[in-house]
């Protein structure tokens, strides 16, 4: 009962979300056969007064309308004075949220400066629930038009191709996050939250949501919970933690802000390390941590009803989960701050979030409520229980600080842990009163353990940094032939917008496409394609005839962040696919973790489009 009444509140949040949200319309692309093409609903005509301004003047058919947001106004060859917009009528509707539009007729004073021509975007939809994708033209002041009817910019001017414009898609054919994008947009809310619930069940198994694994077993253990306070404690803290996830989405898309980046400051890493290493401590029984009294008092009177176990606690853990589980960057979060970003509309944005971070969290409360039923009752087997998974926290507060650390360093760290490991097992089977086998496998399994940490602490030495091969380094120290190292794809490195079009440019010129990669020292997900991907020889192979950028975003400084803003990167890991004639093929960008031949099917749609 107690449960049902914790998930009360939050289904009629819900609800009321529901009911006051408008219906969704037609697909972006789609509509009936009476919607007016988009060159006969919105129709323009570009005049020269003869005092170096200029007249836009847009006819709009009845019923039709134009987004302000959506227009772009730019000089071709030169910058344009100022430019007057009139006003517009605000409205609200199911794509864009609230938003200025232009009905009828709208007539826009230019200067001209020294521009030649004009670059014209815009994008608009009819009041029956069409909308249409984005327009673009490029307009001389004589009023010729060379108009791109596509979902993307006007094409680069040739000879100095612009990156970020996108090669023709079809409406079938989208990246994942462009993909998510599009279905907030043009869906209802409950199908929406429905989509990113499932999301959220498939990125369970990501490395970034695997951690929260031990997190939440330290709630349900330290506490003594039983069966049904499980459940009550890791419905708390998985509604904790979507709920600090959405809210840090939605933040960081409003801002403009890197949500990986932020959360990867050295003091933060480190300080959640803190955390987890008193936590550890106090599940080996060193101290039992504890609230001031004047509030620990408070506390447990207002828990002295409650079966054992902390709803305040769980709820905690529930936000340190978050902030640790957030920087894994995937297609379906990449979707979400996209639309957030781009619309403003941080309501649907963040119900989205929600839905992701519940759907990541749902297994997690199956799972606690169904092994705390396999837990032995509070005892002395208890203790011991208590005390593997304060040595599963310390493995956690490894991988973390694996993000700021140096590969060497952090392989020690695993080899103390190890050994730390091993001898305890050592010293339980000489204290055990167990049957003299069973004693001895638990000594030699502390021998054996102990010897592998003492391995690794070797290896770190020597500067290593592979557990499973701890001694590859003094291998490869002996073994310097170059048949015997692991090959993987060479990338040269690039820091701002014009490094990046001046190479895609000269790459083009001789015919040759562009790979740009995204890549963060602190980003999990990076390393894994760096080691599964871009160390695969049939990857390499494939990318032999190709130039190979990357965008190391470590720093998350002001160039990285132009960079990313321009080709509309939320962070990495992201890989984008770039033509000889500077083109991104967006619909086989690559956000988050990817397989290698997945990897290579995108690739080799690029190349046949």
């Amino acid at each position: 009962m107690r449960a049902i009444r914790l998930w009360i509140p939050i289904l009629s949040v819900l609800m009321v979300l529901a009911t006051s949200w408008p219906a969704a319309g037609q697909s972006l692309l789609g509509g009936g056969d009476d919607f007016l093409p988009p060159q006969e609903a919105f129709q323009y005509e570009l005049e020269d007064n003869g005092d170096g301004t200029l007249t836009l003047r847009w006819e709009i058919a009845p019923e039709y309308y134009l987004y302000r947001k959506r227009m772009t106004i730019e000089g071709t060859d030169g910058n344009l004075g100022d430019i007057r917009y009139p006003g517009g009528t605000v409205i609200r509707d199911e794509f864009f949220g609230e938003s200025e539009v232009f009905y009828n007729r709208a007539e826009i004073l230019i200067h001209s400066g020294n521009a030649s021509a004009l670059s014209l975007g815009w994008q608009g939809c009819a009041d029956a629930g069409l909308c249409y994708p984005p327009q673009s033209a490029v307009v001389d002041f004589n009023g010729k038009s060379t108009e791109n009817p596509g979902t993307g910019p006007a094409p680069p001017a040739e000879g100095s191709p612009k990156i970020g414009s996108s090669a023709p898609a079809s409406d079938n054919e989208l990246a994942g996050d462009q993909s998510l994008t599009r279905q907030l947009a043009t869906s209802g809310l409950f199908w929406n939250l429905a989509v990113f619930f499932g999301l959220g069940l498939l990125l369970v198994f990501t490395p970034c949501v695997l951690p929260m694994i031990p997190i939440l077993s330290t709630v349900i253990v330290g506490q003594h919970a039983g069966q049904g306070r499980a459940f009550v404690l890791s419905s708390v803290y998985v509604v904790a933690m979507a709920v600090t996830y959405s809210m840090l989405g939605v933040a960081a898309a409003l801002a403009g802000a890197n949500l990986q980046a932020m959360l990867q400051a050295p003091v933060f890493i480190v300080s959640i390390a803190v955390v987890f290493v008193l936590l550890a401590l106090s599940m080996f029984g060193l101290y039992e941590l504890q609230l001031p009294p004047f509030l620990r008092d408070r506390l447990a009177r207002a828990n002295s009803r409650q079966e054992g176990g902390s709803l305040a606690s769980a709820g905690a853990m529930g936000v340190v989960a978050a902030l640790l589980a957030s920087p894994c960057m995937t297609a379906p979060l990449a979707g979400a701050l996209i639309y957030i970003a781009d619309t403003g509309d941080a309501t649907l944005g963040g119900l989205a979030l929600l839905s992701l971070g519940l759907g990541m969290g749902a297994p997690l409360i199956a799972l606690a409520t169904m092994g705390s039923g396999l837990l032995p009752k509070p005892g002395g087997w208890m203790n011991g229980v208590k005390a593997v998974f304060g040595f599963i926290l310390l493995g956690t507060t490894v991988y973390f600080l694996d993000r700021i650390l140096d590969d060497a360093l952090v392989l020690a760290l695993w080899g103390a842990l190890t050994i730390a490991l091993g001898l305890s097992l050592w010293h339980i089977a000489r204290a055990a009163n167990g049957t003299l086998p069973l004693r001895t496998l638990t000594a030699s399994a502390g021998v054996v353990v102990t010897f592998w940490g003492a391995l690794m602490m070797i290896g770190a030495a020597a500067g290593g940094s592979q557990p499973w091969q701890p001694l590859s380094g003094l291998v490869a120290a002996g073994n310097v032939s170059a048949a015997s190292q692991k090959q993987h794809a060479d990338f040269d490195g690039f820091k701002s917008v014009a490094d990046l079009e001046q190479a895609v440019a000269e790459a083009g010129a001789k015919g040759r496409w562009t790979l740009v990669d995204f890549y963060a020292d602190w980003c999990v997900s990076c390393k894994v394609i760096e080691e599964e991907v871009f160390g695969d020889s049939a990857v390499i192979a494939a990318l032999s005839d190709m130039q190979l950028l990357r965008a190391d975003v470590t720093a998350n400084d002001a160039l990285d962040q132009a960079v990313m803003k321009h080709l509309q990167v939320v962070g990495p890991p992201t890989i984008l696919i770039i033509g000889p004639d500077g083109r991104e093929y967006r619909a086989q960008r690559t956000t988050g973790e990817v397989s290698a031949n997945v990897f290579l099917d995108r690739l080799a749609q690029a190349r046949e489009s």
